[in-house]
């Protein structure tokens, strides 16, 4: 199934509950969208934006490196840290485990905060993991199809921050239309 479709299925498989949550704070679901966009245009505009994917799929990496939209719906935008190994790639259905802080673009934007969640600074949490293009399994409504996308164009050693808008993050960020800012690192091994 296409990314596309599966963010057309999330969307609708969650209107309904929005709409009624919204009902109670007052605000609509489309107007949370707006907020999300405004949240996500806010974060990116303090950086370098690249509207499409190097045809050779060569990307500029490192702190500096632009931000790539990497979906056609404007849901996604990667930032490359770290390429990994071109020829380390992953396979379809293959256990993926990853570290991960992610930021909430929605504070960011209304209070200017970035303040980070996630397992990549404390070892003592387990990695987490998905396996790689598996959307029947609950570890893709747990964390999203968005954070897999980069997979498909880089090493599976790679670094990367993701801006994911929430109908592409896990099922709970879908429901209250939270957009967030990833850093992953992906690994074939628990680490």
């Amino acid at each position: 199934m296409k990314l596309s479709h599966l963010c057309m299925l999330a969307v609708a498989t969650f209107a309904s509950a929005i709409s009624f949550s919204s009902c109670e704070s007052g605000t609509s679901y489309a107007e949370l969208l707006t907020e999300e966009t405004h949240a996500v245009n806010y974060f990116l505009s303090n950086h370098r934006v690249v509207n499409e994917i190097p045809a050779d799929t060569i990307f500029e990496y490192g702190q500096n490196a632009p931000y790539y939209r990497i979906d056609e719906d404007s849901n996604l935008y990667m930032q490359v840290i770290n390429p990994g190994n071109r020829d380390n790639r992953v396979k379809n259905d293959e256990l993926i485990y990853f570290r991960y802080t992610r930021y909430n673009l929605n504070i960011f934007y209304e209070f200017n905060e970035w303040v980070g969640s996630g397992n990549s600074d404390n070892l003592q949490l387990p990695s987490t993991s998905f396996r790689f293009g598996n959307t029947a399994l609950s570890s893709a409504s747990n964390y999203g199809m968005g954070i897999q996308e980069p997979l498909k164009l880089l090493g599976v050693d790679c670094e990367v921050n993701l801006v994911v808008k929430s109908q592409l993050g896990p099922s709970s960020d879908i429901a209250s239309v939270v957009p967030y800012m990833y850093n992953l690192r992906y690994f074939r091994q628990p680490y």
